[in-house]
């Protein structure tokens, strides 16, 4: 299949995009981005494209993403998204997000074209929301469009890795931001499977790999984590400054978070 060739990506503005995101917005929405210390970011062979398979909870799911391309800084990240979206969010074009219109035959093309050519080039990495639409993380069975199984039994050679997403409430006023990567999978031969059998066969590690973030999540163990981006604690404004001021006058040290705060009061 020829290629498209690769979206626009200006390296500089992405650095710059999760620069933002890490010291503004993330931090103001969400006690803390945490990722799951029991599976490490794999590290596949630079010339090896990367698959990265999340479900799609919510809105926050590309910029959590965002968050983690940096551990993978020698590749260039690449992200199909609805084009309603886009267009809604321009600045996404010069990302290395590319549109896609559901239900159309002509971008279903397109998406293979595209992601073709991002698979056969060295140092890529393309991550997607495969369920198609925001879906709670707890339905079962977890259910994937055909897109990304015509792409890998029509690609080259790639690593495939499942990510888990979800947003509990735990302690605190707001939510927490969890991920987990999942086992990887090695694409050697696409045309080993059918598409569908592809698409079978990576839903089933990504409903494994959210069933094993959704008990980490349970189990309300931050330390089971590591925190990519700190958040906010307590609640905040003028309740906190008097509660600063009395743990002060009584010689106790503040802490803003709930736990702490009761300790405190």
């Amino acid at each position: 299949m020829a290629g498209r060739g690769l979206p626009t990506r200006q390296a500089w503005l992405v650095r710059w995009f999760v620069w933002y995101c890490r010291a503004f917005l993330l931090p103001k929405s969400f006690t803390a981005f945490r990722l799951a210390k029991a599976r490490p970011a794999p590290a596949p062979p630079i010339e090896t494209a990367l698959v990265l398979v999340c479900n799609h909870p919510s809105w926050w799911d590309p910029i959590l993403c965002a968050q983690l391309s940096p551990r993978w800084a020698t590749r260039a990240d690449y992200c199909p998204i609805d084009s309603k979206a886009l267009a809604a969010y321009p600045l996404l074009r010069r990302l290395g997000f590319f549109p896609v219109e559901p239900g159309s035959p002509r971008s279903a093309r397109e998406f293979l074209e595209t992601g073709h050519s991002i698979l056969a080039g060295a140092g890529t990495a393309l991550w997607i929301t495969a369920q198609g639409e925001f879906t709670d993380p707890r339905r079962r069975p977890v259910e994937l469009r055909a897109g990304l199984g015509h792409l890998l039994r029509r690609g080259g050679r790639c690593v495939v890795v499942p990510l888990a997403l979800e947003y509990p409430f735990w302690n605190e006023r707001l939510p927490e931001a969890l991920a987990m990567f999942g086992e990887p999978l090695e694409v050697t031969d696409g045309k080993s499977r059918s598409a569908d059998e592809w698409t079978i066969l990576i839903a089933k590690s990504l409903e494994k790999t959210m069933d094993e973030l959704a008990e980490l999540a349970e189990s309300r163990d931050a330390g089971a984590f590591e925190t990519v981006v700190a958040g906010r604690t307590g609640v905040g404004g003028v309740y906190d400054w008097i509660r600063q001021i009395w743990a002060a006058c009584r010689g106790k040290r503040f802490h803003a978070g709930h736990d702490a705060g009761r300790r405190n009061a």
